[in-house]
């Protein structure tokens, strides 16, 4: 079995609905993506056998929204502003550590 490319990949559900219903979009997920890719790129964690920063379209938890997800763990977080994004990147892409108050509950979906 071959590594993996990345330690680790964090994923933001980008999506923007026009009918009205909750998506990330409409709770500031583009600008939580951009301060999390600088975050990641500030404290030298992007880059092969690093940190990825991806956009994702709808990943379907829509009702925990907004949130981003960290695989290979597959840790869902609901986060509010840049200071949860600062402690998902300093806890969970730096050390490892789940931060416990940030996942979104498991029984929201869309």
């Amino acid at each position: 079995m071959s590594s993996s490319y990345y330690q680790r990949h964090i994923f933001f559900c980008l999506n923007q609905r026009d009918n009205g219903e909750a998506c990330c979009a409409d709770h500031g997920a583009q600008a939580a993506f951009d301060h999390c890719k600088a975050r990641v790129k500030a404290e030298g964690l992007a880059g092969p056998g690093r940190v990825r920063v991806n956009k994702a379209g709808c990943l379907d938890r829509c009702a925990g929204g907004p949130v981003a997800v960290v695989y290979p763990e597959a840790v869902w977080y609901t986060y509010l502003d840049h200071g949860d994004i600062d402690e998902i990147v300093e806890s969970h892409l730096k050390h490892g550590r789940v931060v416990e108050r940030l996942l979104t509950p498991s029984h929201l979906g869309r």
